[in-house]
């Protein structure tokens, strides 16, 4: 976990805490953390983005917002930010592959690099990298775990049996459909 931002929120959801960290006016870090790593969350005050962040959050899972309208500056290389605005205009119940967004970034041969890319987004969820699937429309790692990724999507309209995902592990393969 990061510490190196002035201010920090902690937002509860019904897939854990998520930790938000940033300036006083940009969010620049938000990831799913566990109870025992927000030991030392304390900011040094509440920064201008704490209400709205909180509120689209919460209407996020009680699924009454499909995008969100929050002031963001992820930090990384000029690749990386290509790599994760391509992310961003993934809309609510859309996927895509590492190779499309490649392609979306005119460098269809960087389909690792953007695999790289995406695992290096630091503001998960406003950065929806939990969209993104293998090419055979399976779903591949999440640094906050495959479950956690199939439940997101699952909240955005895919259906797909999560019943057993107590089960699976970083290397489970889960096939998506659409829900029409």
């Amino acid at each position: 976990m990061k510490n190196d931002y002035a201010y920090r929120l902690v937002v509860e959801s019904p897939l854990g805490a998520m930790l938000i960290q940033g300036s006083e006016k940009k969010i620049q870090y938000l990831k799913f953390v566990d109870a025992e790593t927000d030991a030392d969350i304390d900011g040094i005050g509440q920064a201008d983005w704490f209400a709205s962040c909180t509120e689209q959050l919460q209407q996020y899972f009680r699924g009454e917002r499909t995008d969100f309208n929050l002031p963001i500056d992820p930090q990384g290389t000029d690749f990386q930010q290509r790599v994760w605005h391509a992310l961003i205009d993934i809309k609510q119940g859309e996927v895509a592959s590492y190779q499309q967004i490649a392609i979306a970034i005119g460098n269809e041969k960087s389909v690792r690099a953007v695999a790289s890319a995406n695992a290096r987004n630091p503001i998960w969820l406003l950065i929806p990298c939990h969209r993104i699937i293998g090419g055979d429309c399976a779903l591949r790692g999440y640094a906050g775990g495959i479950e956690r990724k199939a439940r997101l999507l699952a909240l955005e309209g895919f259906d797909f049996n999560i019943d057993h995902l107590g089960l699976s592990n970083a290397k489970t393969k889960l096939i998506l459909e659409s829900i029409d």
